[in-house]
């Protein structure tokens, strides 16, 4: 049952931040919806989740026209190309994979066309993995001064796909340090980076207990995808 997954998912998310002090309701569950039906994902909502991930611009557009008339939050959570940025500033409130000069700039451009400041993150990658992207972490600072001089994006925080292990707490080090990154970039005077995008369905406690604040659930909530 559905339900009962979005109930158990709600309790591990408070049993994680309470352990180490945090308030819950400072955590954002993503539910992810790729490959998942549109009935599936009028189910969630009925059961009140509100703020929904997908990781290609072609199907949640098909998705996001299908469930325009609900008041739901879309988010990019995948890798985008700049041939899909146009689309993306269209669909998305936040795009938490920007990991380019390049990219920021695209989605810069098409937020102007639209009278939007579209909210995003920047996507840094932590292992050696080249299935993996994201920036590297000296050149995180560099790629938000780029956005502050932008006047259509607004750069929120920071995501961060690790590798997958079989044990979450082989995960802790990469969520720590992105935690790290993060509060050092706030010593710096970047305290606007506050969101930290990280864990998913087999992590997601560790992710919150080094400091989460949205983590991205798909498998857990839907069961397994069929891609």
């Amino acid at each position: 049952m559905l339900s009962e997954k979005i109930s158990s998912i709600f309790k591990k998310i408070s049993h994680a931040a309470l352990r180490v002090g945090r308030e819950p309701d400072d955590i954002k569950l993503i539910a992810v919806t790729k490959s998942q039906p549109v009935d599936k994902i009028k189910e969630a909502i009925d059961y009140g989740l509100r703020i929904f991930g997908e990781n290609r611009v072609q199907e949640a557009k098909i998705k996001i026209a299908e469930l325009k008339n609900f008041n739901i939050q879309w988010h990019m959570i995948g890798h985008l190309q700049t041939n899909k940025v146009k689309d993306a500033v269209n669909l998305f409130e936040v795009i938490h994979s920007v990991d380019s000069e390049k990219l920021a700039k695209f989605i810069d451009k098409e937020a102007e066309k639209r009278g939007k400041i579209q909210r995003v993150l920047i996507q840094v990658k932590l292992s050696e993995e080249d299935t993996k992207y994201g920036i590297k972490e000296e050149e995180v600072e560099k790629l938000i001064e780029v956005c502050l001089n932008l006047k259509n994006i607004k750069v929120e925080g920071l995501m961060t796909i690790p590798p997958y292990f079989e044990n979450p707490e082989d995960v802790r080090p990469y969520f720590k340090k992105l935690r790290q990154i993060r509060d050092e970039l706030n010593r710096k005077g970047y305290d606007f980076i506050k969101e930290l995008s990280m864990g998913m369905s087999h992590d997601f406690e560790v992710a919150i207990e080094e400091g989460a604040t949205m983590v991205r659930i798909g498998t857990a909530l839907f069961g397994q995808r069929i891609d």
